[in-house]
Parts: structure tokens; sequence; C-alpha cells
């Protein structure tokens, strides 16, 4: 007899924890995160480029020469390179 009350009152809490109260839940929509992507450029072109420097001596072409000075003038444009009195 005891085993039958003891095995009633063990089974009677399991049995009634699965009870629902028929109502039908609303299940949320699961929000993804919204991620942003953004692409950023980053010139470090003037961290190691510096003035190309010819002396009176340099035997350059003209091919050259205008490379030199077309590298030069853009330098002091995006680089706020300065002219020196070499």
């Amino acid at each position: 007899m005891w085993k039958t009350t003891l095995l009633l009152c063990l089974l009677v809490p399991l049995l009634s924890s699965c009870e629902t109260s028929g109502v039908d839940q609303v299940k949320t929509p699961v929000v993804e995160p919204l991620v942003q992507v953004k692409t950023r450029i980053v010139d470090t072109a003037c961290d190691w480029t510096k003035p190309i420097y010819v002396s009176a001596t340099d035997v350059l072409s003209d091919e050259t020469a205008k490379a030199i000075l077309a590298h030069n003038k853009a330098g002091a444009v995006q680089c706020g390179w300065k002219p020196t009195g070499r």
C-alpha cells in the first residue's frame, strides 16, 4: 500500500507538469543583428615616399627628368613637401 501511494505521489507531479493552458503561444520572430561593413582607405604613401634630389653632376635623360619632376610635384601636392635650397 505504501509503495502504491508513494508511486502515485511521485507520478502525479510529473504528469501534471506537462500540462499546457491550451492557448497557442505566439512566437516572436528572431531578428538577426544588422552588420554594417564600411571600407576605409588609409593612404600611407606619404610615410614611405620622399622627394628625389638630383645634383648638378647627374646626367639625366629628358624622360627621367620629367618623371622626377612629376614625382616631386605630386609629393608637394599630396604630402606637403617643401622645396629645399639644395
